[in-house]
């Protein structure tokens, strides 16, 4: 915990990264990130699968919420999705803070989220491409080498 400027003490979480582990995409993006340490060695960055219904959620969330974007909860407990998700998430990870800081510039963020957004259209249609790749189908156990 730290404390406020006034003086009330304030609880830190570590960055969490709420993914949809069954989506083949998600799966191989999350590997990536899960490979790198975090900038700060005190700030760590933590990885919850949402499609794990087990998984308790943050408050004020559902998993259909969580499972349709890409979200974290920063170390001051909000949740942010979208494009604003990826930036607090880059700025903590080595390789990939320089692309955090151009996501700062005036628009980028405007101009992440309406390509994001494009992407969620295709996601279904890119996840059943991924899914032949691995070669398997939906909703089938993975095989022991299809990622986390």
């Amino acid at each position: 915990m730290t404390e406020a400027a006034t003086g009330t003490p304030q609880q830190v979480f570590p960055l969490t990264v709420l993914y949809d582990g069954a989506c083949p995409l998600c799966r191989r993006e999350i590997a990536v990130y899960r490979g790198l340490q975090p900038l700060q060695s005190d700030a760590p960055v933590c990885f919850a699968d949402v499609s794990d219904t087990t998984l308790p959620l943050p408050p004020g969330s559902t998993r259909d919420q969580l499972l349709a974007r890409f979200h974290v909860r920063g170390r001051d407990g909000q949740l942010l999705s979208g494009a604003q998700a990826f930036l607090a998430l880059w700025a903590a990870l080595p390789g990939w803070r320089w692309l955090a800081r151009v996501g700062r510039l005036p628009g980028a963020t405007w101009v992440m989220e309406r390509s994001y957004l494009v992407f969620l259209r295709w996601r279904p249609m890119l996840q059943g491409l991924a899914y032949r790749l691995d070669g398997r189908a939906p909703g089938r156990p993975g095989r022991p080498d299809a990622g986390p």
